[in-house]
């Protein structure tokens, strides 16, 4: 089985995801990356981009694509409207697959008319919005902007942009499958829900009201059709991850989340 790695960060010299890479058991470098990819079957990923929106900040190996990303760290010093040409430069190229949003992380509603131009954008090339959405890392962030609902008006004001609910709004999963259920033009990826090493078997007995939820509203939605598998890697063994979703997801669905979704959603001309 192929698979689609559909969120993951990618920057080798941070010294943040190389502690949490090494945390997972991994290395934070793309030799590394690319031959844990080969081993697991996963034959492209998708880089939630952080940094700046400078084309040169977003140089990736070829088994990698990007979403160009508007952070906390970049929105901090920058304002939305300053970026319009530099995002639109990044959209050009067909290794950038969409565009990331940090709410939460900003404190800006994703449905501000401060990010019609980005809208625009992603409908005019035609390229998905990815949207973080769920708990933060940093405790100085707001949840009420990263609150799965939020994202429900800017989707049902901008029927054609296709937008993809990073993390499914965890903990917020009855809200999340509500607005995707609701609403064509949004997806939901299920990346960020484990963090290190784990053991799967006593994660699923210690925490299995959680894992229920967790199956009960992905199994909500209509045949897993809008559903994507990612690790947020470096935040995860990747290897892990796998076997966890296996064990969430029913087999007949396995294709559809683990590939047929992100290559459909993302544009990727993957499937043969």
């Amino acid at each position: 089985m192929k698979i689609i790695d559909a969120h993951l960060h990618f920057w080798p010299e941070e010294e943040g995801f190389t502690n949490l890479a090494l945390a997972a058991g991994h290395e934070n470098n793309a030799e590394h990356l690319e031959k844990a990819y080969e081993e697991l079957g996963i034959v492209c990923g998708i880089v939630m981009g952080n940094r700046s929106v400078d084309p040169e900040d977003h140089r990736y190996p070829d088994f990698l694509r990007y979403c160009i990303g508007m952070d906390s760290f970049y929105l901090t010093e920058n304002d939305v409207s300053e970026s319009v040409e530099a995002l639109e430069e990044n959209l050009k190229r067909p290794q950038c697959v969409g565009i990331k949003l940090y709410p939460g992380y900003s404190p800006i509603y994703v449905s501000d008319p401060i990010y019609e131009p980005v809208y625009e954008l992603a409908k005019t090339y035609g390229k998905p919005v990815a949207v973080h959405t769920g708990e933060t890392s940093m405790a100085s962030a707001y949840l009420k902007y990263s609150h799965p609902l939020s994202l429900d008006q800017a989707a049902a004001e901008h029927p054609q942009v296709q937008f993809v609910m990073c993390h499914y709004g965890n903990p917020w999963l009855m809200d999340a499958a509500a607005v995707v259920s609701k609403n064509p033009n949004v997806a939901a990826d299920i990346s960020g829900l484990l963090e290190g090493r784990v053991s799967l078997d006593v994660l699923f007995e210690e925490k299995r009201g959680y894992m229920e939820a967790l199956r009960t509203w992905m199994g909500y939605l209509h045949e897993y059709e809008d559903i994507l598998f990612g690790t947020d890697w470096p935040l995860a063994n990747l290897k892990e991850y796998i076997e966890f979703v296996k064990r969430l997801v029913p087999e007949k669905y396995w294709e559809k989340v683990f590939f047929d979704n992100a290559d459909r959603i993302y544009r990727l001309g993957l499937k043969k």
